[in-house]
């Protein structure tokens, strides 16, 4: 029997040796592997911190000590050591979550993993702590080096130092990578820690002196080594970067030393304050072709070979991100006042391609992708058009600076948003589904949804050019799917996809939501209902053509894979109305909910996003049996095409 299968609980670790917690961590890694290799997910990350975990869980008591993962897909381990161990459909549908979630386990507490923000959670639960009488609890932050680069980090711990009497440890898993390695100052710091040689061989020597003196030596070197790390980065230099903070800072301490970290964060807890524990880790422990992967050490993976790591996902077609990144390289060789802006997703952005090309033109921020925002506003202002390229659920970090930064001065820069709509297996967090809505009402904004690969090109050249305000692009996780030629395009850019004699139902769709439109109109079609589809390419504002075309139509259906309130169907709906255009409007999209992980086909079939649901929603309106009512409702269809029972 595996000692894992023993473990359903914290608790259940007390009473294991050293020797037993080193057969767990190795069987720990081998359920990773084996288990993420099937399923997908954040392997390299949980690889890196199995060690810290037990450690952590040892020493305090969860879930009365509140632990805090940031960001969250480093609580693998956490999960399987808290009685989740079928990690079967990770991710999938009616499985577990890739990151925490409280209807899970008691054990976890922070759901969201926008990265930077546990130390602001740590500082209220302890403050409240402390205010109800509960000194007796602790509160845990694990916060990745990356993490450190996000401002919320900074702003927290300012704010933690400034009150010393709370029960909180901060662990630094420091393994010098987020994506891949992390970027700016406090790298170059923490990498300086990790590599000074004055700590390593003082360390070392001070080891082997103790070594020399047997079993006595060794367990008294145990017993000092805390106090001993102290000394050691004091001498080496390692306390500046904590100084000014008033903070207890206890570290580095190896953190695949079990033992070592064990014995650190006791230090911690006893304090009685605010404390610091920097731990060094390595991304990818233990498994191989983790280790060798120059990209991001396997931060996220698809299904994949576990014994080569080698992906067994077959990809049919380019992916979305793959075409944004050869066509800016293309575009930034043509012009050279592009220049391309990240926050810490330099590859998983595909702005890595260009960083190859053009090395001295793409800035890594780091997690701040407010600062990007403003960063770019200055670009721009010196005579430089960036392009600010981040996922779609992380540019909500950066309204005000997109608002009051790019658009009040009307700063010519274009944010790429990748992962847009429904990103499946990442969760609540992680879909990309509040960018219309949001951003929509900055003034003077301009949108663009491709709906395939040559519009992405054709959208970003023309988002490029434009120097007096923002533009943005989005566009979807995964490959690129059918290109959908236009049968004719409008003066103002409008494409016309398919056009019905019998104007019943005028159908937009926004971006790749252009498959789903013209399964629908076939689906109406084959009821008697004329339907033409359009795609606005350019969806904010509304194109003028849109409007006059609506005039014509009984109803007009809107369809997106963004969230229906405040989205571009409201937008078409007001734009009618404040023209005299009395034409019904359907919005069609996601609720206004968070939205569990599971496959993207899963997601939008629970909540009618699809061909099937839509066709049998509008044909009710047209007949006048559902709201709202087209134009003339319930007006006889052509005797040989009456509508069936079901669509």
């Amino acid at each position: 029997m595996r000692l894992l299968d023993t473990i359903r609980g914290p608790r259940d670790l007390d009473a294991l040796s050293h020797d037993q917690l080193e057969e767990l961590a190795r069987e720990i890694r081998e359920v990773l592997v084996a288990s993420v290799s099937k399923t997908g997910g954040h392997l390299g990350p949980n690889l890196g911190v199995v060690e810290l975990t037990i450690a952590i869980h040892r020493v305090f008591d969860s879930p009365r000590d509140p632990i805090i993962f940031d960001t969250g897909h480093q609580s693998y381990v956490h999960k399987l050591l808290t009685g989740r161990q079928d990690f079967s459909s990770l991710r999938q549908t009616g499985g577990l979550a890739g990151y925490p979630q409280r209807s899970e386990s008691e054990h976890d507490v922070v759901e969201s993993s926008h990265a930077s923000s546990s130390l602001s959670w740590a500082d209220g639960i302890s403050k409240a702590f402390e205010m109800t009488g509960q000194g007796d609890r602790h509160v845990v932050a694990v916060v990745g080096d990356g993490a450190l680069t996000g401002g919320m980090t900074w702003e927290a711990l300012n704010n933690i130092s400034d009150d010393n009497t709370r029960n909180l440890v901060v662990v630094v898993n420091d393994n010098g990578r987020s994506y891949a390695p992390t970027i700016g100052g406090m790298a170059r710091f923490l990498n300086s820690v990790r590599t000074k040689q004055s700590y390593r061989t003082l360390h070392l020597r001070s080891r082997s002196a103790f070594d020399k003196l047997g079993s006595p030596g060794r367990a008294f070197y145990r017993g000092v080594r805390g106090g001993l790390h102290g000394f050691l980065s004091r001498f080496s230099g390692n306390e500046a970067l904590y100084s000014n903070l008033d903070i207890k800072y206890i570290g580095p301490i190896d953190g695949h030393d079990e033992r070592a970290v064990e014995e650190a964060l006791r230090q911690a807890k006893s304090y009685g304050a605010p404390a610091i524990v920097h731990t060094i880790t390595d991304k990818g422990r233990g498994y191989e072709p983790a280790r060798r992967d120059v990209a991001d050490q396997f931060h996220a993976v698809g299904q994949i070979d576990p014994e080569t790591g080698e992906s067994i996902e077959k990809a049919s077609a380019p992916s979305w991100t793959g075409v944004f990144a050869d066509e800016l390289v293309s575009l930034a060789e043509r012009d050279e006042r592009l220049v391309g802006i990240t926050a810490a997703m330099l590859r998983p952005t595909g702005l890595h391609r260009m960083a190859e090309r053009f090395p001295a033109r793409v800035f890594d921020v780091g997690i701040a992708e407010q600062h990007a925002a403003t960063s770019a506003a200055g670009l721009a202002f010196g005579g430089l058009h960036p392009v600010v390229a981040v996922y779609a659920t992380f540019i909500n970090r950066a309204f005000d600076q997109v608002l009051m930064d790019v658009a009040l001065h009307k700063a010519g820069v274009t944010f790429v948003l990748d992962r847009a709509g429904v990103t499946g297996p990442d969760g609540p967090s992680h879909h990309g589904v509040w960018d219309l809505s949001i951003l929509q009402v900055v003034p003077g904004i301009r949108i663009a949804a491709p709906r395939d690969s040559v519009r992405l090109a054709e959208e970003l050249g023309e988002a490029v050019r434009v120097d007096d305000g923002p533009t943005v692009l989005r566009f979807p996780k995964g490959t690129v799917g059918t290109e959908y030629e236009a049968v004719r395009r409008t003066d103002d850019g409008v494409d016309v996809l398919v056009e019905s004699e019998r104007r019943d139902v005028l159908i937009v769709t926004v971006g790749p939501m252009a498959g789903i439109g013209l399964e629908v109109a076939q689906r109406l079609e084959a009821q008697g209902i004329g339907a033409t589809v359009v795609d606005p390419r350019w969806v904010v504002p509304v194109p003028q053509s849109v409007v006059e075309l609506a005039a014509d139509y009984r109803i007009v259906v809107s369809i997106e894979d963004g969230i229906r309130v405040g989205g571009i169907g409201t937008r078409i709906r007001q734009d009618l109305r404040e023209a005299g255009v009395d034409t019904a409007v359907t919005e069609v999209g996601l609720p206004d909910e968070f939205l569990d992980h599971g496959s993207r086909g899963d997601i939008l079939e629970r909540v009618g996003l699809t061909p099937q649901h839509i066709a049998r929603d509008v044909t009710a309106m047209v007949l006048g049996s559902k709201l709202p009512h087209a134009r003339n409702a319930g007006i006889e269809l052509p005797s040989d095409t009456a509508p069936q029972p079901r669509v």
